[in-house]
């Protein structure tokens, strides 16, 4: 066996597994990137996968494909750099105990990241808002657990998967209400609930008994919602909720817009950055300026505190032409 299948299927059980104790979602993203990088070294050298060594996959050959995810696969410049970073971690954890390796490990590192244009965050007005919140049939089960996961999202702004994730035991509507969530890098928060997001709660567990274990917005079953299920019903329910709001019809909407939504109804507030970022999550503060670059009200309202220039408007008048034809000579 080579140098290369070893350190893989340990960088995998000892460094992901043992040591950062990576969610599912990070192993899988890396499975995924490995097999398209051994299945292209395996088209592009010829050796099967168990046959390559650390040092085939130099530089050159990560470079190659980098350029094949974006020109074949036609992947964005922001998934490029996630697997990027994938096998960067990966020739990180190959650099303790293959030190033969380390000029073509250091190569590898050396691989920059592609800078891209980033796109103004989207986000949901009040009045679109409101619009999806009716969208739903509550003449209905499904619409009533929709619109009840409507509300929660775009009060809390949680990650599609921390709405999922969500048990009855996270949701306490006593005295100083509030929703409990394990996000991201499997921190848990809670996150204050307003009035109106407490009664519409109430009425939805009352509806819905159950033990505390059971999912907050189950199937029809009584399963766990999966990602592409939310992402269905928001998308469905936006679709119809275009017909009262026409503005909704410029607009993807998203889970992740109703996070967005929720960030900018804060800040809006006049709500602290680090304060926003506490609330949604947000690893670095940093993560939470790009609202502050897609709100139009925040820089007209800074604009109205400034002072403008001592100027007056007016047309050009060309100089006289005796005058002008004295400048000239």
């Amino acid at each position: 066996m080579t140098s290369l299948a070893p350190t893989l299927q340990g960088f995998f059980t000892d460094r992901l597994i043992n040591q950062r104790h990576a969610s599912q979602h990070t192993i899988a993203a890396y499975r995924d990137t490995f097999r398209l990088l051994l299945g292209f070294a395996h088209t592009t050298t010829g050796r099967q996968p168990y046959q390559l060594e650390i040092a085939d996959l130099d530089a050159h050959l990560i470079t190659a494909f980098l350029t094949h995810l974006e020109t074949e696969r036609h992947n964005t410049a922001r998934t490029r750099n996630a697997r990027l970073a994938a096998i960067r971690s990966l020739f990180r954890y190959a650099a303790l105990t293959h030190p033969q390796d380390a000029a073509v490990i250091q190569r590898v590192l050396a691989i920059p990241q592609k800078r891209f244009e980033k796109q103004t965050v989207s986000f949901l007005e009040p009045a679109e808002v409101d619009a999806l919140i009716a969208a739903p049939d509550r003449t209905t089960w499904i619409g009533r657990r929709d619109h009840t996961m409507l509300i929660v999202a775009i009060q809390t702004g949680l990650r599609v998967s921390e709405l999922t994730r969500l048990d009855r035991h996270d949701i306490v509507l006593g005295v100083g209400p509030n929703l409990t969530c394990h996000g991201k890098g499997r921190k848990q928060r809670c996150t204050p609930l307003t009035t109106q997001t407490v009664a519409v709660l109430r009425v939805w567990l009352k509806e819905n008994a159950g033990q505390p274990d059971d999912p907050l917005f189950p199937t029809r079953t009584g399963g766990r919602l999966s990602r592409d299920a939310v992402e269905d019903r928001v998308a469905k329910h936006a679709a119809g909720a275009r017909h009262h709001c026409p503005t909704l019809a410029t607009k993807t909407v998203t889970p992740h817009v109703l996070r967005h939504t929720t960030a900018m109804a804060l800040l809006r507030a006049g709500v602290d950055c680090a304060v926003i970022a506490m609330w949604l999550g947000h690893e670095d503060i940093e993560a939470t300026q790009a609202y502050l670059h897609a709100d139009m009200t925040i820089k007209e309202r800074a604009l109205a505190r400034t002072t403008p220039p001592h100027t007056t408007p007016g047309r050009y008048h060309p100089p006289d032409k005796l005058l002008a034809f004295l400048e000239g000579l």
